[in-house]
């Protein structure tokens, strides 16, 4: 009876092993549970106060109101004695400056009014401030394995992404608290063998409409750790 049970049990020790292993998709999936938790990103409606500080540089003010399931997009962002807003509404331009339709070439290119930037602007900060939620979106390649790493002397779990071509050629590795798979770093590289690119340091959190969403974003060189910039959202609220 002892000879017939212990192969059994073994079989079922490491069958239960494989089943619990931890691969990319499963890893964002509890990231996602944790910053998203009754997945409200889809259709989030909400206003952000942002706060952009760079070394040498004026503070940089931008005001984002998004609404997903609308399709609209508006950033108003005040540089100097100007106030620039870009907005996206299902696909369709709109450009102000000063509340005013921006027409005069002259203004477009010395304070870069154009829709392209604006479609720029819409992808960054939906990107960055939906993460890790956007993972999801169509063109994302996970990698299967989890990694665990070491960095600013922390230990992480690691999740590393890849886009179809179409989307984006930059490779990207997202870092978890093990614990609570919390993302607190993420870090892309034009060419990993030349170390290049970024790295963006999060701390904080707001929660807004039942997600969280960090709150502070500093940004460094991956090759010098040269310090570039923080992003600090100093407030976030949902609309009705």
């Amino acid at each position: 009876m002892l000879k017939w049970f212990l192969p059994v049990l073994f079989f079922n020790i490491l069958q239960s092993s494989a089943q619990e292993e931890l691969t990319g998709p499963k890893l964002l999936e509890k990231a996602i549970a944790y910053h998203d938790p009754n997945g409200n990103w889809k259709s989030f409606k909400g206003k952000m106060a942002i706060l952009m500080s760079t070394p040498d540089a004026e503070t940089r003010r931008t005001q984002l109101e998004l609404n997903l399931p609308g399709q609209y997009f508006k950033s108003s962002v005040r540089k100097g004695n100007y106030t620039v807003d870009y907005i996206i509404d299902k696909g369709e331009c709109e450009l102000l400056l000063n509340n005013s339709p921006v027409i005069a070439d002259t203004y477009r290119d010395s304070l870069q009014i154009t829709c392209e930037r604006a479609l720029k602007m819409k992808d960054y900060y939906t990107y960055l401030y939906g993460l890790p939620m956007k993972l999801k979106d169509p063109g994302t390649l996970i990698d299967p394995k989890v990694g665990k790493k070491s960095f600013k002397g922390k230990e992480y779990l690691v999740l590393k992404v890849k886009y179809d071509e179409e989307v984006g050629s930059d490779t990207w590795y997202f870092y978890f608290d093990p614990t609570n798979y919390k993302m607190e770093v993420y870090q892309f590289f034009h060419d990993e063998s030349k170390n290049d690119g970024e790295y963006i340091l999060l701390s904080e959190e707001i929660t807004v409409n039942d997600i969280k969403i960090p709150k502070i974003r500093a940004w460094y060189y991956n090759t010098n750790d040269k310090y570039l910039g923080t992003d600090d959202l100093v407030k976030a609220y949902a609309l009705d």
